[in-house]
């Protein structure tokens, strides 16, 4: 699996808003899409210096299209969600899915339904 760095909020923010423009995009395009879209005025500095951070922790591909750069991302939402959930497994649980479930049913956060699709799921794997 690739390495990644964990991304701030904003900068999941920005990520989901590429990966639905389903095509190279400019930070000129994101300005527009933010403020009509999600109401958020930002400035082209600060949506420029995201997108930096997001090149430099190897999520974004950029790309100098004459004046202006065009961003594609380097992975897929499932794949920065799988990057992600291995992380936390690993971080918090020593890599053992059974330490995790255990953390959330001994925390009574599971119900009888969840249990009972668990095991379906794990009987079909």
């Amino acid at each position: 699996m690739k390495e990644f760095q964990k991304l701030s909020d904003t900068e999941m923010e920005l990520m989901q808003v590429i990966w639905g423009c389903g095509s190279p995009v400019t930070s000129s395009e994101l300005l527009r899409i933010f403020a009509e879209d999600r109401g958020k005025e930002w400035k082209g500095q600060t949506i420029s210096t995201f997108l930096a951070r997001l090149v430099d922790k190897g999520v974004l591909e950029a790309t100098k299209q004459g004046r202006a750069n065009t961003y594609v991302p380097r992975l897929s939402p499932e794949e920065y969600k799988l990057w992600e959930a291995q992380s936390v497994l690993d971080g918090l649980y020593q890599g053992s899915v059974k330490n995790f479930l255990s953390a959330l049913y001994d925390g009574k956060k599971m119900s009888k339904e969840e249990i009972a699709e668990l095991k379906q799921w794990f009987s079909e794997k």
